[in-house]
């Protein structure tokens, strides 16, 4: 389970996230909702100690993560996929891959065969240089390289940003086989609503920096929507 208990963060002199209380349980699937500012990417890199807190506490499984180094994030079993994807245009597919298995979480010294069977097309253009791909072939890539780490937890920041229909439904469909088959729990921020229903159900719906409203996916009401996802 991650736990963030009383959590506040801050760019120099500008508080981002005030007080913020939020539960993820095992095996869930969670969106955390709401409009351009208030937090999300913010929250995410709390979890991945990108950022520091400045007070509060952020917990996996019991155990703080106050303080914990960035590098221990993926070998305690935290996935991420970042917003914009960032993977290395220079290098090949199949080097993107391998960076992974560098993680000492990944025994392995070859790319799972099961990563191939989640993004087909990734085989097929294992040589091709990360630049040289599409956006939605980047995507799956990103995400690619964050399972090859075997995650418990998949992290994931806007992931159909820029993304063709065609591979918005092909993430769906793999973000919901690793729940349903693996019991990895995912963690995605989406604005997407049609997305975030489909994928999600719980929900945490955030406002300058706070936790306004949680429940189950089919909590979120046309009200909640109207009020603090609605542009």
């Amino acid at each position: 389970m991650i736990q963030l208990e009383n959590v506040n963060q801050k760019y120099g002199g500008t508080q981002i996230l005030w007080d913020l209380n939020m539960q993820i349980k095992p095996g869930s699937r969670t969106c955390i909702m709401g409009r351009n500012g208030v937090g999300k990417t913010t929250l995410l890199k709390c979890i991945m100690g990108l950022l520091p807190i400045a007070s509060g506490d952020l917990s996996l499984n019991g155990e703080s993560l106050n303080k914990r180094s960035v590098e221990s994030r993926p070998q305690l079993g935290i996935g991420y996929v970042p917003q914009g994807r960032d993977i290395f245009p220079q290098l090949t597919v199949e080097e993107n891959l391998k960076l992974s298995l560098n993680c000492k979480r990944q025994t392995s010294k070859t790319i799972p065969e099961h990563i191939f069977e989640l993004f087909p097309v990734l085989k097929e253009m294992l040589q091709r240089r990360g630049g040289d791909l599409s956006g939605g072939q980047q995507q799956q890539l990103a995400i690619a390289r964050a399972l090859v780490l075997n995650p418990d937890v998949l992290i994931l920041d806007e992931p159909n940003e820029g993304i063709q229909p065609n591979i918005v439904q092909l993430i769906r469909d793999v973000l919901l086989k690793l729940n349903r088959e693996q019991g990895m729990t995912i963690i995605l921020v989406e604005q997407k609503l049609p997305f975030a229903r489909a994928v999600g159900q719980e929900f945490h719906l955030m406002e300058k920096g706070q936790v306004i409203a949680s429940g189950a996916m089919e909590e979120l009401t046309d009200e909640l929507v109207a009020q603090y996802l609605a542009v």
